[in-house]
């Protein structure tokens, strides 16, 4: 018999058993089960629904079964449907029938969402401190090339030279972003739902802040409705974890085309590259690929999430169980693919030579020339115009601005005169851009500068989001 399954005259179809159980996959909760589970029954008993007696035999069956959850002693079976019945069943088998007083005053709906915020607060710390890595293997690498120059692109075309440097800190302050949306959201996750019940809430009088202090959130959710039916933490988070996904895949996109023959701009340690079964000279950029790859995957949990909301009302359906795979899915996802790139970022050999080798013959420099002219006193759109006509000479003849003698140049304007090559010299185009956020030596040491208080902030925000949720279950 169910242990919901009073009212019933016989057995759930063995199919329905198979189709509804949710242990294969939120076993994962087990053990933010068992520390809700903790802190509910110490409410009880000091709220004098249970005896102290029956509240301490509780808490220390609920620490053996935890104990055998982790040895891999227990079994946890599709019998007893989900995480929160294994545990119950587990307690009742270690204590006897008191163990079934564990669930007074409180439901699988306001217990499932406690579970959820309780995982995804866990996760949120070690997301924010892989994030912290990889910024940190972004920072050494703009910080070890201050000097290096490398094209830089629109529309996958020569644009305007910038430092390697430079472009390795617009990662950093991008996943700074994401570090900022995942810190943001932790108040709005970290609201207890426990006590809502099924929806209603409960008759007993339970004390909702014990439990939310015990546990170490910031508050109760306020209307125990939304606190069973309120996905919103789960799809906020699925979208944080798709636009990091998204930068990753940009960061991706460079690294496998910066590591081909065509670029040759930087060449991807071997222990984070592959081989061909057929090849025997090809290393393949896998690592890259699959983190690019898989974007799709958290991009589809998101929209997965948000399809099976749209059309539910208050207040928990059976369709909210689907929220459960798509977040564990993501959450796994995304460490792996972190914890791969700081190491591969790290070790990454950049090409300085190959990089400053393209810059010095493309036509990135053509905007110096412009500026140069408009420095002259002469109007933009006319040294637009004129640049434009230097470079379709440099196209026919087969040069390069560098390449033309001055009385080439002064053949498009008499203004040219011979201070022109070391304005148009690739440092000293990089230099130019002495502006805040440029691409000037200074400007991206300014921008390393800021990104070490950043670091320092995050560190903070980690230890002491960690310290908040350390609530740990007696060995």
């Amino acid at each position: 018999m169910k242990l919901w399954g009073g009212r019933f005259t016989k057995p759930t179809n063995e199919l329905v058993d198979e189709y509804t159980a949710s242990i294969r996959f939120d076993q994962k909760l087990a053990q933010f089960d068992i520390q809700g589970s903790l802190a509910h029954v110490e409410m009880l008993a000091k709220c004098n629904i249970i005896s102290d007696e029956d509240a301490a035999t509780i808490s220390k069956g609920l620490k053996v079964v935890a104990q055998k959850i982790n040895a891999g002693e227990a079994e946890l079976t599709e019998d007893n449907e989900d995480i929160h019945m294994n545990v119950e069943k587990l307690l009742i088998d270690e204590v006897g029938p008191v163990g079934g007083k564990l669930h007074t005053g409180r439901s699988r709906n306001d217990q499932v969402a406690l579970d959820m915020r309780l995982y995804l607060r866990d996760a949120l710390i070690t997301l924010n401190q892989l994030l912290l890595n990889v910024q940190q293997s972004l920072y050494t690498q703009a910080k070890d090339n201050l000097d290096t120059v490398l094209p830089g692109y629109t529309h996958l075309q020569r644009a305007q030279p910038v430092l390697f440097g430079h472009h390795m800190m617009a990662y950093v302050f991008m996943f700074q972003r994401d570090m900022e949306r995942l810190q943001d959201s932790w108040k709005r996750v970290n609201q207890s739902p426990l006590g809502a019940g099924a929806l209603a809430g409960t008759s007993f009088p339970i004390d909702r802040h014990f439990v939310a202090e015990k546990l170490n959130f910031d508050g109760i959710c306020d209307n125990s409705l939304d606190a069973v039916s309120d996905r919103d933490f789960v799809v906020e988070f699925l979208s944080n974890a798709s636009l990091i996904s998204v930068h990753l895949s940009r960061l991706c996109e460079e690294l496998v085309q910066w590591s081909s023959a065509e670029f040759n701009f930087v060449e991807l340690d071997d222990a984070f590259c592959t081989g061909s079964s057929m090849m025997p000279q090809k290393k393949n950029p896998d690592v890259a690929e699959l983190v690019r790859g898989k974007t799709g995957r958290v991009v589809g949990n998101l929209i997965g999430m948000l399809t099976t909301l749209k059309g539910l009302p208050l207040a928990y359906n059976k369709d909210m169980q689907e929220d459960k795979e798509g977040m564990f899915d993501t959450v796994e996802t995304l460490k792996g693919a972190l914890a791969l790139f700081a190491p591969m970022i790290e070790t990454m050999d950049v090409k300085k030579e190959n990089m400053y080798e393209a810059v010095a013959k493309d036509y990135s420099n053509a905007t110096d020339l412009a500026d140069y002219l408009v420095g002259k006193d002469l109007p933009f759109r006319e040294a637009h115009a004129v640049v434009g006509q230097v470079v379709l000479h440099c196209i026919n003849e087969n040069k390069y601005l560098l390449d033309l003698k001055l009385e080439e140049f002064q053949e498009f304007s008499s203004l040219i005169e011979g201070d022109i090559y070391d304005v148009l010299s690739p440092k000293a185009v990089v230099n130019a851009r002495n502006v805040a956020g440029g691409t000037a030596r200074n400007r991206v040491e300014e921008q390393i500068e800021k990104a070490e208080k950043l670091f320092e902030a995050s560190d903070e925000w980690i230890e002491k989001h960690a310290k908040q949720i350390s609530v740990l279950i007696a060995e």
